[in-house]
């Protein structure tokens, strides 16, 4: 067993839910450990050459496509060959811009909607691209006293969310605004945007139940036809033991396979596919205290997790 793995297995069992028994972190996954995730067509990719709702892989991360937008959003991100590095925060800019940006979204008049945005580069972007977008999150203090948002991460005030300058101050101004929202209430004047997206926040509120109950709500915000891009935790480990109920919990892919059949029967469109990589960096598992690089694959409370990013549109 790893360092520090004995010291918190006690306090892990108390917070997982299943009947079977939580599994020892390893350094490195098998192939033969994803088997389970299933076989058949596993492309991130449709037939017409669009992104599917897929799991963080190398491959993606180091597509052509994704180190544009990594360019764009996060240049700091890439060595001096213009290598990206691998790290799944990276591949969930890259998985929900590109997803935007191949159903003509990111354009300009297309209003989008962010959840949970904290710090991040893309509501700037967004409005650079002629979006206009009302930027969501907690207040400030909510946030800190659910334990899930560090300071630096959240927006204390508008002009953070352009502190890349990937946004003309002119034009932000202008199209970028912020509303106080907390995700398990969503409030009903919320409508008729164009898209709307979340980057590895649903996993933060409060269950595997309230999450999932709020990918169908964020359908409310949309037009028929708009477009969700949310990515959250995947537990790669199990289809039964989990954690729920805690300020993090780790979705599996029974989960997605219930919301997907649900949104299906209600008209909306979901494609899912759960191909995890085979290369060295997809099998490696970051482990406490976290390396960063790769960070593809992580350790969090006794279980393997990845990210997942899900795109869905409303019938």
């Amino acid at each position: 067993m790893f360092p520090k793995v004995s010291r918190l297995r006690s306090r892990i069992s108390k917070l997982v839910t299943g009947d079977t028994p939580v599994p020892d972190l390893k350094p490195c996954l098998h192939a033969g450990d994803l088997t389970w995730l299933g076989d058949g067509d596993q492309s991130a990719h449709d037939a017409n050459g669009k992104l599917r709702s897929c799991l963080c892989t190398q491959a993606l991360l180091e597509s052509p496509e994704f180190v544009r937008w990594i360019m764009r959003l996060e240049p700091h991100a890439l060595d001096e060959s213009g290598q990206v590095r691998l790290h799944r925060k990276l591949w969930e800019y890259g998985f929900i811009v590109q997803a935007l940006y191949e159903r003509d979204l990111l354009r300009t008049g297309s209003m989008g909607l962010g959840f949970a945005v904290g710090r991040d580069p893309l509501p700037a972007y967004m409005a650079s691209q002629g979006c206009p977008i009302l930027a969501t999150d907690l207040y400030a203090a909510q946030s800190v006293r659910l334990g899930w948002s560090p300071d630096n991460q959240h927006p204390s005030g508008l002009a953070a969310l352009n502190d890349r300058g990937l946004c003309s101050p002119k034009d932000f101004q202008r199209l970028v605004k912020f509303r106080p929202v907390d995700m398990n209430a969503l409030p009903g004047d919320l409508q008729g945007f164009d898209f709307c997206w979340s980057a590895c926040a649903i996993e933060h509120l409060g269950s595997i139940r309230q999450g999932l109950r709020f990918f169908e709500r964020m359908l409310d915000t949309l037009r028929p036809g708009g477009v969700g891009v949310h990515t959250t935790e995947f537990n790669l480990l199990s289809n039964d033991a989990t954690v729920d109920h805690q300020p993090t919990v780790l979705f599996r892919k029974r989960d997605f396979d219930e919301l997907a059949q649900r949104l299906t029967r209600q008209s909306h469109h979901v494609d899912l596919v759960y191909q995890a990589g085979n290369t060295a960096a997809d099998l490696t598992v970051d482990l406490p205290p976290y390396r960063q690089d790769p960070h593809l694959k992580l350790g969090l409370m006794n279980f393997t997790t990845t990210s997942i990013g899900l795109i869905i549109t409303k019938g």
